[in-house]
């Protein structure tokens, strides 16, 4: 919902709002800063929850001030326990202050949503924080004089840019504690379930309650529907509380005319009776929109730009009618969605390779996610990724989970969901957004056309690049993001 930059140390205002308008993109809606004793908090403001009250930095009666950004889902409950504390708005992230100044950082594990956020007062000299996974974004450089904090890469000074790392999710910072733990992605719950069946109405009650949480807001979001099988899912559940409740559920689709997804997407808007939005662009137009989708994500990651160019032109479509979106993002990770799991035979190590993949989504598909959609003010909330979901999804043996035998991917998830789509839908085999937006394809041969062969041989082994379309990307990522160390593009960096 915003970006937010902190320093803590010896803090350079000017550093602090250099910062804070690169930005500016994150909170279009409004902006604030707050000076305290050794401190410098800097937010961009997208007004989703009390937009009339909820300006932040939010400070309590002591003084103490918080930039957040993210959503709490169950503030609402966690008010409840403050029995007696007056409120000073509606907003969900002043729970998040109240429960740090009452409990430190540990106390930041009862906190249910995506969140990245830093705190300082009287009550408590200075804390970052990181959601455990990963899904709003937290970067810190340790400069001679200070620790500096932003939402995006591209917001630090080029002189600190080498200096950047991602903070580490389920993490808080304090100057006298150090880095530290308080919440895990996958936390260990106990299952004494048995048939499929079972399994199959815990992950069904366990989705649809994750989606009625994240559809929280001053007014409902809508969903990014891709066509596939999982943002189809997200987006039943989302017109069936919207219908309850007098609303009509909006769904925002992309791809190029012939696209398989494109048609899926219509057919899957016009069941669900939702308020749908569409829009084509050619292969050129794509082409051309590379250099924004770069510096937007920040990585150069070919697999991850096939995905991410698409999205950057669906979301930039639903930013004109909506702030707030839902997604499909992590239901490969949880159910073994990817083509190259089913060459997992042993139990135990496809399940290793799927908590891998679940505990690096933070810098692949979230960065996109997120990178993407709020280049245009726009959040995006992910129900697959809700930590108590992710619990009842792990809780799955991987026998039920894996693709053999003759299933279809996900099998699982999609008999939980039976009824809730047209069968041909529910049961369509899967096609990678980039691939079935018709992206990926375009934008392999036009990117690879701009390096010649000579030109791949003597940077491959200098850079690690893999092929010549990577290429293209990194010069272009090189650019724009002049400074920034790929070390910190690594997914395997842990603490």
């Amino acid at each position: 919902m915003c970006g937010i930059v902190a320093i803590h140390g010896s803090p350079d205002p000017l550093l602090g709002a250099r910062m804070l308008d690169r930005l500016t993109h994150r909170g279009p809606d409004d902006q604030g800063t707050a000076v305290l004793p050794g401190t410098w908090l800097g937010h961009r403001r997208l007004s989703i929850v009390d937009t009339g009250g909820g300006h932040q930095p939010l400070t309590d009666a002591a003084g103490n001030h918080l930039v957040g950004n993210g959503e709490i889902y169950n503030h609402s409950d966690l008010r409840a326990r403050f029995t007696g504390h007056r409120w000073s708005t509606g907003s969900d992230n002043e729970v998040a202050l109240r429960l740090a100044i009452a409990g430190g950082g540990a106390a930041l594990a009862d906190l249910r949503g995506m969140f990245a956020l830093a705190i300082a007062g009287p009550g408590l000299p200075f804390l970052a924080a990181r959601d455990p996974v990963g899904v709003k974004p937290l970067y810190w450089a340790r400069t001679p004089h200070s620790v500096v904090f932003a939402s995006e890469m591209k917001a630090f000074d080029r002189e600190h840019r080498s200096r950047v790392r991602p903070f580490p999710p389920g993490c808080f910072w304090t100057p006298h504690e150090g880095l530290r733990r308080f919440a895990h992605a996958m936390p260990q719950h106990p299952n004494a379930l048995d048939a499929p069946a079972e399994h199959e109405a815990a992950v069904r009650a366990g989705l649809i309650t994750s989606v009625h949480l994240q559809m929280m807001g001053d007014e409902p979001p809508g969903v990014l529907l891709s066509g596939g099988l999982d943002s189809s899912i997200v987006a039943a559940i989302a017109a069936r509380w919207c219908r309850e409740r007098g609303y009509r559920l909006r769904t925002f689709s992309v791809g190029t005319a012939e696209s398989a997804d494109l048609a899926a997407a219509r057919r899957v808007a016009a069941h669900l009776g939702t308020e749908h939005f569409e829009r084509t662009y050619t292969a050129e137009a794509a082409v051309d929109r590379v250099p924004d989708v770069v510096r937007a994500v920040e990585h150069y990651d070919p697999a991850l730009l096939h995905s991410s160019v698409a999205n950057h032109f669906l979301a930039e479509l639903a930013a004109q009618h909506t702030k707030a979106v839902l997604t499909g993002e992590g239901a490969d990770e949880l159910f073994a969605g990817y083509r190259y799991l089913r060459e997992f035979r042993d139990d135990d190590a496809l399940d290793t390779e799927l908590r891998r993949t679940v505990s690096t989504l933070h810098t692949l598909n979230l960065q996109r996610c997120d990178r993407t959609t709020m280049a245009f003010g726009l959040e995006a909330r992910v129900p697959f990724l809700d930590t108590d979901f992710i619990a009842t999804a792990m809780s799955v043996p991987v026998r039920l989970r894996r693709p053999d035998h003759g299933r279809r991917e996900k099998h699982l998830l999609r008999e939980a969901f039976v009824g809730w789509l047209p069968d041909d839908l529910l049961w369509r085999a899967k096609e990678q957004f980039g691939d079935g937006s018709g992206m990926s394809g375009v934008l392999r041969d036009a990117m690879s056309g701009l390096v010649t062969e000579a030109d791949f041989r003597k940077t491959v082994h200098a850079e690690g690049i893999r092929n010549r379309e990577e290429l293209a990307y990194h010069r272009i990522w090189h650019r724009e993001l002049a400074g920034i160390s790929p070390r910190t593009l690594d997914r395997s960096m842990t603490l």
